[in-house]
């Protein structure tokens, strides 16, 4: 990374400011003030602390050529504010999205400014979850669609299969040999009742299972899986949201005794039928702490 120094700190990659007293509160004051003119923000960008540099960063209004030097900055969270800049250049962008470390990848991919530039190098990189989080992007170009389709990964074909909206790309993943991508085709709200009724024949539990939870049925298929040789299949209906009120009567009666009370004790909006959850743009997962900076990928 770049060469700049933070005053008096051992740990470079903490994000912490070392540089004390009112200096350094002033000058992080003057990088977060609207008023400050860019000129400023130049000199700014350059600062010994590692906070103001941040704050820099951050400016949806700080000209790309401040912050083109900051995506260089030893700091992480430095970097990392600039990768989520709505106003980050592209060129920036491409920069940050090989950055070797993960949080800093991470977050290019939840940026608005990412065009489809920086999405095909996401689609060529080697980090899994880089390409995972690609394949959750709505308006995904089919070229790198049909590519995520063949991922090595099947998790990222997972996500691609939940998320998608083009239908060519459910279409191919319902015959993946993966269940777990299968799955996640069944989780997907956008599939027709055709595909529907397909995946309510799976040879795989855990797909017919997550198919109820997610998705309205048409009665034959309802009818059918009424009777579903699973436990897991028939409790997953009497505990969806989706199953309509004369099929959870009839699971009322199941001769699971855990599946019938569930059928009997369910009540409406109780949390308890899974949804779809939104892209996970780089998010640190809670208990994450703030300093790692190798670029281990998952």
């Amino acid at each position: 990374m770049g060469k700049q120094q933070d005053v008096g700190g051992p740990d470079r990659h903490s994000g912490s400011d070392t540089t004390t007293g009112d200096s350094a509160d002033a000058r992080l004051a003057l990088a977060q003030d609207p008023a400050t003119p860019q000129m400023t923000l130049f000199e700014l960008a350059s600062d010994p602390s590692a906070v103001v540099r941040k704050a820099v960063a951050a400016r949806a209004d700080a000209p790309a050529q401040a912050l083109r030097p900051l995506t260089r900055d030893y700091d992480r969270q430095v970097r990392e504010a600039v990768a989520r800049n709505p106003s980050a250049s592209v060129g920036n962008l491409l920069r940050l999205v090989k950055d070797d470390d993960r949080w800093v990848r991470w977050a290019v991919a939840g940026n608005p400014a990412c065009d489809e530039s920086v999405r095909r190098v996401m689609s060529e990189a080697s980090d899994k979850e880089l390409r995972g989080l690609l394949a959750e992007t709505r308006e995904l170009e089919p070229e790198l669609a049909a590519r995520l389709i063949d991922d090595v990964s099947p998790e990222v074909r997972e996500r691609l299969a939940t998320h998608t909206h083009d239908p060519d790309v459910i279409t191919a993943l319902m015959a993946d040999r993966t269940a777990r991508v299968r799955k996640g085709v069944a989780r997907n709200p956008r599939t027709t009742a055709e595909q529907r009724s397909a995946l309510a024949q799976d040879p795989v539990v855990d797909v017919r299972a997550a198919l109820v939870r997610s998705v309205e049925l048409a009665e034959a298929d309802l009818e059918h899986l009424v009777d579903d040789r699973s436990v897991q299949v028939r409790l997953a209906m009497a505990t969806s949201e989706f199953t309509p009120p004369h099929i959870r009567q009839a699971l009322g009666r199941d001769p699971d005794a855990m599946v019938a009370d569930a059928a009997r004790d369910f009540r409406p909006a109780s949390g308890s039928s899974p949804v779809v959850r939104a892209p996970r743009i780089g998010h640190r997962r809670s208990g994450t702490g703030p300093g790692r900076s190798d670029g281990t990928t998952r």
